[in-house]
C-alpha cells in the first residue's frame, strides 16, 4: 500500500483515516463531492506534502476512473449518510450509496486496482432478531432505503472479490463518536442541554441502551482488521 484514494474524505469518518493514513506515510488523494462534508475537517491534511483534495462526484464515471488512476488501495467512505429522510428523496440512497460505489468498483477494475475498504453500517441489519447480532446471522428484513443501499454495496463488492479477484474489507459501523462528529443522539442531547440545561426530550422511557464507539479506536479497528486478513 503507497497511493490510496478515500472517497468521503471531508466526512467525519473518512476524514480521521486522511490523518491516519498521513501518520503512517502514505501518499493520499482525497475525493469528496462536499454535500455534507466539511472542507475545515481538511485543514490539517491540506498542509501535508502528501494529501491532495479534489471535489468529484462519484456518479461521473469517467472522473472517478481518471482519478483513481495511479493509485493501489481504495478506503469507499463515501456516502448519503441521512438514514431518517430516505423516504423523502428514495432515489438518493440509491445514486449516492449503490450506485456510486459501482462507479468506484468499475474504476478500480479499469485501472487494475483490487483492494477495497468499503464504509457499511450495522443498520442494514434492519431489526435484527438476534441481540447481539453476528455477522453471520439470518438475512435481516430491511427497515430503511440506507440499509438496503449498503446491502446492495456489499454485496456488489462481494460479486466483484469474486469475478475479478479484488480484496475486501467490509465494516459494518455502529454509532461513532469523538473528533468533528456532527449528528446523532449524543450530538442532538449536547445542543439540547446546551439550549437549556434543565430539559431533555427524548424519545422512549429513558432506559434504552446503545452501543458507540470512539472514532480513534474505529480506525485502530479498521487496521487490525486488515493486517490480520490472511491472503
Amino acid at each position: 500500500m503507497k497511493k490510496v484514494v478515500v472517497t468521503g474524505a471531508a466526512g467525519f469518518i473518512g476524514s480521521n483515516l486522511v490523518d491516519d493514513l498521513l501518520v503512517r506515510g502514505l501518499d493520499v488523494l482525497g475525493l469528496d463531492n462536499f454535500s455534507s462534508g466539511n472542507v475545515k475537517f481538511l485543514e490539517s491534511a491540506k498542509e501535508h506534502p502528501n494529501f491532495n483534495i479534489i471535489s468529484c462526484d462519484l456518479l461521473d464515471q469517467s472522473s472517478v476512473e481518471k482519478y483513481l488512476d495511479g493509485s493501489d488501495f481504495v478506503f469507499h467512505f463515501a456516502a448519503n449518510a441521512d438514514v431518517r429522510f430516505g423516504t423523502k428523496h428514495p432515489s438518493k440512497d440509491l445514486e449516492q450509496n449503490t450506485i456510486a460505489t459501482f462507479n468506484v468498483l468499475e474504476a478500480m477494475r479499469k485501472n487494475s486496482i483490487q483492494n477495497i475498504v468499503f464504509a457499511s453500517s450495522a443498520v442494514m441489519y434492519g431489526e435484527a432478531q438476534i441481540i447481539p447480532t453476528p455477522e453471520d446471522g439470518p438475512m435481516p428484513i430491511q427497515t430503511s432505503l440506507y440499509g438496503a443501499s449498503k446491502l446492495a454495496c456489499e454485496a456488489m463488492i462481494e460479486a466483484y472479490c469474486e469475478g475479478f479477484n479484488f480484496k475486501s474489507w467490509i465494516f459494518r459501523f455502529v454509532s461513532i463518536l469523538g473528533q468533528r462528529y456532527t449528528h446523532g443522539h449524543v450530538y442532538d442531547f449536547c445542543k439540547q442541554l446546551k439550549e437549556d440545561p434543565s430539559h431533555l426530550y427524548i424519545l422512549g422511557d429513558g432506559n434504552q441502551k446503545k452501543s458507540y464507539l470512539h472514532i480513534d479506536d474505529c480506525i485502530n479497528a479498521i487496521w487490525i482488521g486488515i493486517n490480520n486478513t490472511n491472503d
